[in-house]
C-alpha cells in the first residue's frame, strides 16, 4: 500500500502533460479516460517512470463508474493527488453535455473522492479563462443554483436562472467553467478540515488538439492571441508545470483560489488601461 494519484483525461494534451510531472509525486498513478486506446497508450508510455502506471477507461459523468474508481483507489493505497483534467469544450457538445460533463462531472467525482481525503491530499480542477476574458458575472440568486449542480433538475434550473442564452455552447462552457473555479472555492473549505486541500486552474490559449479545433471556430481567439503580451499561445507542458507544483508539498498552504496560466491576455484585455 503506498501513496495514489489520479488524472483525468490523460490521453492527451494537458492532461497526459500533468500525468508526466506526477509520475515522480506518487507510488501509483491511475490515468483515467474515455479513450480507452489513447489512455493505454499513455500508460505505456510512462511506465517506467518512476510509478506504477495504471490505464482506467471512465466516462466521468458515469456513478457506477465512479464507485469502481473509488473502489480500485482503496485498494491501492491512500489518495495523496488528484489532476482533473477532462473536459469538453464548446464545438464538442450541447449545452446540456456542456455542463453534464465540465461542472457536474466536477461534482460527482469530488463527491466519491471526498471521503478518501487524508492528510497531505491535494487536488487541482481545471477551469478556463472564458467566464474571466468574456466580463462573465452572476447574481446572487443565479450563484446559487451554478452552485447546486448535483441537484437533480440543474439544468432545467440553470435554464430557468439564466434563460436561452444558456443554450449556446460557448454561454455553457463559460457559466460551466465559472461553477468549476465557485465549486474549488466550496471544496476547498470541506477538504480543509481532512488535511486536503484543492485548487482550479484556468488555462488561456493553449496549442493543444482541442485548443486548436476551439481556435478554427471563434475569432475572438486569433484576436486575443495577438493581444497576449508574451505574443504565443501557451503550450501544454506550461499548464502542466503549474498544475504539478499545485500538488507538491512546496505549495502545501495553498487551497480554494483559482491560477490563471494565459501568458497576460487577461491583463491586456480586461486589466487596467484595456479598450
Amino acid at each position: 500500500m503506498g501513496t495514489v494519484g489520479i488524472v483525468t483525461g490523460a490521453g492527451r494534451g494537458m492532461g497526459l502533460e500533468v500525468a508526466k510531472r506526477m509520475t515522480g509525486l506518487v507510488d501509483t498513478l491511475v490515468l483515467v479516460d474515455l479513450d480507452e486506446t489513447t489512455v493505454k497508450a499513455a500508460a505505456d508510455e510512462l511506465s517506467g517512470g518512476g510509478a506504477i502506471v495504471e490505464p482506467f477507461v471512465l466516462d466521468i459523468t458515469d456513478v457506477d463508474g465512479l464507485e469502481r474508481l473509488v473502489a480500485h483507489i482503496r485498494e491501492l493505497g491512500t489518495l495523496r493527488a488528484v489532476a482533473h483534467v477532462a473536459g469538453i469544450s464548446p464545438t464538442m457538445a450541447d449545452w446540456r453535455r456542456i455542463f453534464t460533463v465540465d461542472l457536474i462531472g466536477t461534482a460527482k467525482l469530488a463527491e466519491v473522492l471526498r471521503p478518501l481525503a487524508t492528510a497531505g491530499t491535494a487536488w487541482v480542477t481545471f477551469a478556463s479563462m472564458a467566464p474571466s476574458i468574456g466580463g462573465l458575472d452572476v447574481d446572487a440568486a443565479s450563484g446559487a443554483v451554478l452552485d447546486d449542480p448535483l441537484h437533480e433538475q440543474f439544468h432545467d434550473r440553470i435554464h430557468e436562472s439564466f434563460g436561452p442564452m444558456v443554450e449556446h455552447p460557448g454561454v455553457a462552457y463559460s457559466l460551466a467553467k465559472l461553477g468549476v473555479k465557485r465549486f474549488a472555492q466550496q471544496e476547498a473549505v470541506r477538504l480543509g478540515p481532512l488535511g486536503g486541500r484543492i485548487c482550479s486552474i484556468s488555462p488561456g490559449l493553449i496549442d493543444t488538439p482541442q485548443g486548436r479545433q476551439e481556435a478554427e471556430g471563434n475569432p475572438r481567439m486569433a484576436a486575443w492571441a495577438e493581444q497576449t503580451p508574451l505574443g504565443r499561445f501557451g503550450r501544454a507542458e506550461e499548464v502542466a508545470a503549474v498544475a504539478a507544483f499545485v500538488l507538491t508539498d512546496d505549495a502545501s498552504f495553498l487551497s480554494g483560489i483559482d491560477i490563471l496560466v494565459d501568458g497576460g491576455v487577461l491583463a491586456a484585455v480586461r486589466g487596467p488601461g484595456s479598450s
